[in-house]
């Protein structure tokens, strides 16, 4: 059971989970389309971590904690406009969201979730 507190619609100030049963963890996931805006290339991040996550039998309700990596971050709210519709109401993981320098200068947005299963 993972309990959360202090949550928005954007994060979750504390996530307390079991240590028993297995944490899932994705690799930092990009857009396969890398020409699309911020928009774009985060629907079609968080779409490739809901099918990563449904692969290892789990799903975004059980994400823990999430890394989001914003070469501009000037970006941040237009990202966020969509993560807030992906996250699950009152299901928001703990999160960081820092800019950084991202391998292809195309990348939007990179993001990276741990997640129980």
């Amino acid at each position: 059971m993972i309990k959360r507190s202090h949550t928005s619609p954007k994060l979750s100030e504390l996530v307390e989970f079991p240590l028993a049963g297995t944490m899932v963890v994705t690799a930092g996931q990009v857009a396969d389309n890398r020409d699309g805006d911020i928009l774009t290339q985060t629907a079609d991040t968080l779409a490739k971590i809901d099918r990563l996550l449904a692969e290892a039998g789990t799903d975004k309700l059980k994400i823990a904690y999430a890394y989001v990596w914003l070469p501009d971050i000037k970006d941040f709210d237009a990202m966020n406009s969509v993560w807030e519709k992906w996250v699950p109401q009152g299901a928001a993981p703990a999160r960081a969201c820092v800019e950084g320098r991202l391998a292809d200068p195309r990348l939007k947005v990179e993001i990276q979730v741990f997640a129980l299963r």
